[in-house]
């Protein structure tokens, strides 16, 4: 864990050194989040990437949401993705929840044209199969509202694993 003391003291490469992978493949958040620092708290270290991402343009926070990975993919993923699909049990589908991922998955990109987001730490394989459900009836722009926020909860979980109160 790193002390906001710590943090506070840290040059911008080193913050984005530190932070750069919070945002998935995006260090562009981490580097506009230091510029709101001092942080008092940790909550305005969490405030400050969410700032960041919803101060951007509508072209980056597409990016961000397209650098995220399909749940339950096959694919290489970052540590922290990883970690965090696995505690949902992501890594361990039968054949038969895999293929049904894959096709949720699929349709979803189809319908949306970016990957389907939610913030998996603490939630179980079915609550995400029926978000998945819920949330393709979406309109794209609600979806892309409700994508961002998923993205600012992983901003929030994974921040709070790695910093202090």
């Amino acid at each position: 864990m790193t002390s906001l003391a710590e943090i506070n003291r840290m040059s911008q490469a080193a913050f984005v050194a530190a932070f750069g992978d919070v945002a998935e493949h995006s260090p562009w958040v981490a580097e506009a989040a230091w510029h709101q620092h001092p942080f008092a708290k940790r909550e305005n270290l969490i405030a400050a990437f969410e700032k960041a991402m919803s101060e951007a343009s509508e072209a980056a926070q597409l990016a961000l949401i397209r650098a995220h990975p399909d749940l339950a993919t096959k694919a290489r993923l970052t540590q922290d993705s990883s970690s965090e699909q696995a505690g949902a049990g992501l890594d361990r589908l039968t054949a038969e929840e895999f293929a049904r991922f894959t096709a949720l998955n699929e349709a979803y990109k189809a319908r949306f044209g970016f990957p389907f987001i939610f913030a998996v730490k603490g939630a179980t394989k079915g609550q995400i199969l029926a978000a998945f459900a819920a949330r393709i009836a979406n309109s794209p722009d609600v979806e892309f509202s409700t994508a961002l926020a998923q993205i600012a909860r992983i901003f929030r979980f994974r921040l709070e694993d790695r910093v202090s109160a």
